[in-house]
């Protein structure tokens, strides 16, 4: 269940929307803070780190793809959900290749914005009772958020340290690219199941290139598996 003290952070330049959201969402219970530029939102981040980024990408300033560079260059693992009016599959692409976590298009559903919120926050913020988990030579801590591949640590976005978990939690097991939004995104994402190709991509070049043999396995016409070398 998703904690309702948990820190939000809003960045919209213009002042309507960045009320609107900020009413809406303390109002569900969520410990808000907002703020209208890219710059401050960083400094924002810096003296009291949030449990999540709402994140316009359209700032007067540095855009927010740019905030998401930075803030993940500079260690911040807590989970972005960009807001813009853009409705361009490229534009998404970008936006969770640079490290962010989900997509909202404007004119948006404040409901919508909510669930969303709440679905990224419980899989980035649930507590788990075994906090290791290993295959092969793929170990996460799941309390710690730590993964390393044959011993050597690697950094991964809350996103792709959920997809890598269900993975390793299904190992030896055939996962279709829906099974894998379900689970993973837990809605369908309009049924773009391109974002599962690109984060299993994305996975592919942290994990496979450190092992000895590739972990993540295609099979076509099925889905994903994370082979364990043993299997």
């Amino acid at each position: 269940m998703t904690e309702p003290s948990a820190k939000i952070l809003v960045v919209d330049d213009e002042p309507q929307i960045r009320d609107l959201l900020t009413t809406s969402l303390r109002f569900a219970g969520f410990d808000v803070r907002a703020v209208g530029t890219g710059a401050a939102a960083i400094s924002a981040v810096l003296e009291d780190e949030p449990d999540l980024i709402l994140l316009d990408v359209m700032l007067p300033d540095i855009s927010g793809f740019g905030v998401t560079k930075r803030l993940r260059a500079s260690g911040f693992t807590s989970p972005i959900l960009f807001l813009t009016a853009k409705d361009d599959t490229e534009d998404k692409i970008t936006g969770l290749t640079v490290g962010g976590d989900d997509y909202v298009t404007k004119p948006f559903s404040l409901d919508e914005i909510i669930a969303r919120i709440k679905a990224i926050l419980r899989r980035t913020m649930a507590e788990t009772d075994d906090a290791s988990i290993s295959v092969g030579e793929l170990t996460m801590n799941q309390d710690t958020h730590e993964v390393a591949v044959a011993g050597e640590e690697i950094e991964l976005s809350p996103t792709e340290f959920k997809l890598l978990r269900y993975l390793m939690l299904n190992a030896n097991r055939v996962l279709s690219k829906a099974q894998i939004l379900d689970h993973v995104w837990e809605y369908d994402f309009n049924g773009d199941v391109g974002i599962v190709e690109s984060y299993i991509s994305y996975l592919r070049r942290k994990i496979d290139d450190r092992v000895s043999e590739p972990m993540i396995v295609t099979k076509r016409g099925f889905g994903y598996m994370l082979k364990s070398p043993k299997a």
